[in-house]
């Protein structure tokens, strides 16, 4: 087509643009929005453009009828082509901006959603191991450690909603829970954060972390023992507030329901035994046997490269050892990263990652097997360090230490090799080495090596090989 005609055909087009534009405008402002002179004046605007409109499609089906020949160049012609494609630009880049802007406005209404799988291959020394944490591969050949599909979203200008519903699989049984549901915050004064609903208590750095998070394998030792096989949890509240200083320092506090399997330490489920002891049905009666969690923790820059995060936490509570009997809990943590000013996607870095915990347990009697009240006590740290080599490319190692004290009129009632592995002296060295092909996808090599005074001391051997799948939009993961 010669360039008149096309010049012609582009005023066709932006023509009908702005009619299409003017009545959308006009009718979008709804009802009563324009009085009778201004609608008569809009009416004779369109009627001009249709005129218009008319004269120019007369124009072009004379210029088709006559014989095509090679146009001259004209420069005033070429001039007018240039100022409308430049207009039809720029009406492009309005649409789109339109676009943009209807998506923002639509966008608490579609929440990110993703779906991660954990599984590995496991291979151990021992028929009856000791990984027993929920998340951990417990079995010889093929495990699936956990898949989470997370949900997250905002409900409105003053609160957001995380969900995370998990699926096991064990010994081909197939459990499926509600892990968290919680909403958060996002507009009370002075520094203020609520959570509400249900959630991992925010004790220390690891509790609260979900595996596909998880630096290693399998769970802290000294977690397991006190929190149990899949952490302390619960429906409750938590109040945080961000203290106006220069450095990070926020105060925590928390009440939660501290029953069922979820809780260990604290009223957990009748039937289960802790350190001997067989619990009661103990219900939440009063006030006070909810479950408490002060925390302070801060955060600073040691020097350009270093970062340093201090956490303290504690938790009292009642335990079902008995009708009046409580638990107290104390930890603390330690987290140093190092990271060069002049690093490449975040490599290399070094972390170190240490937590110490401390339970104190008030228990019996047990009017079961006639065993009197007694006060035993565990305690333990784990210590991580991470090396981020290259880029994709982590390798690591953790120590984990446990012990017991006290309790000794209950040992005679420690029957299985199960509740005999819960107390007493145990070490673990796990090295690992992971490879990232992408933030959606992870690949893990580990070796554990366990001794427990349970077992003689004898060494127990673990080889896990690990992968990870995430698909999805997934939220951003704390500090």
């Amino acid at each position: 087509m010669s360039a008149p005609k096309r010049s012609v055909c582009r005023v066709c087009i932006l023509s009908a643009f702005c009619i299409a534009t003017g009545t959308a405008t006009v009718f979008s402002q709804g009802p009563g929005a324009a009085g009778p002179s201004e609608i008569d004046n809009v009416k004779k605007q369109m009627l001009q453009m249709e005129e218009q409109l008319r004269m120019l499609r007369q124009k072009v089906e004379e210029l088709e009828a006559k014989p095509s020949t090679a146009p001259k160049p004209n420069l005033t012609q070429e001039k007018a082509d240039g100022i409308t494609e430049q207009r039809l630009r720029d009406l492009e880049r309005q649409v789109q901006q339109e676009r943009t802007a209807s998506r923002g406005i639509l966008a608490p209404f579609n929440p990110k959603i993703s779906v991660n799988g954990l599984f590995s291959a496991a291979m151990f020394s021992e028929k009856d191991n000791l990984n027993f944490g929920d998340h951990d591969p417990q079995v010889q050949g093929f495990n699936v450690q956990n898949v989470e599909l997370h949900l997250q979203g905002t409900v409105d200008p003053y609160f957001q909603v995380d969900t995370n519903i998990v699926t096991t699989i064990k010994k081909g049984e197939t459990t499926i829970e509600l892990e968290e549901m919680y909403g958060t915050s996002l507009a009370l004064p002075a520094n203020l954060q609520l959570v509400a609903g249900q959630y991992f208590t925010r004790f220390g750095r690891q509790n609260r972390q979900h595996p596909h998070q998880w630096d290693f394998v399998d769970q802290p030792v000294i977690l397991n023992r006190i929190f149990g096989p899949d952490g302390l949890r619960g429906p409750g509240a938590q109040l945080s507030w961000l203290a106006p200083t220069p450095f990070y320092l926020e105060f925590i506090g928390s009440a939660q329901q501290g029953e069922g399997e979820i809780a260990t330490s604290f009223l957990s489920k009748p039937g289960e035994t802790v350190r001997g002891y067989t619990l009661i049905d103990r219900p939440v009666r009063k006030i006070g046997d909810l479950l408490y969690m002060p925390r302070v923790v801060t955060s600073f820059g040691l020097t350009d490269e270093v970062t340093v995060a201090l956490g303290s936490s504690a938790l009292f509570g009642p335990n079902a050892s008995g009708t009046n009997n409580r638990t107290n809990v104390y930890g603390a943590d330690l987290y140093v990263k190092w990271k060069p000013v002049n690093h490449s996607h975040g490599f290399p870095f070094v972390a170190w990652q240490t937590e110490y915990l401390f339970r104190d347990y008030q228990a019996g009697p047990d009017d079961v097997n006639g065993i009197p009240p007694s006060r035993p006590k565990d305690f333990g740290f784990y210590s991580q360090l991470l090396y981020g080599f290259t880029y994709r490319w982590v390798a690591g190692f953790r120590l984990n230490y446990v012990n017991s004290s006290g309790g000794d009129v209950a040992a005679p009632f420690l029957v299985t090799l199960a509740q005999r592995d819960l107390v007493g002296e145990r070490w673990r060295l796990a090295p690992n080495v992971s490879f990232y092909p992408s933030e959606f996808s992870k690949f893990r090599l580990q070796y554990n090596l366990d001794f427990a005074a349970s077992r003689g001391r004898e060494a127990v051997h673990g080889v896990f090989l690990q992968a990870e799948f995430n698909i999805g939009e997934h939220g951003a993961h704390s500090f």
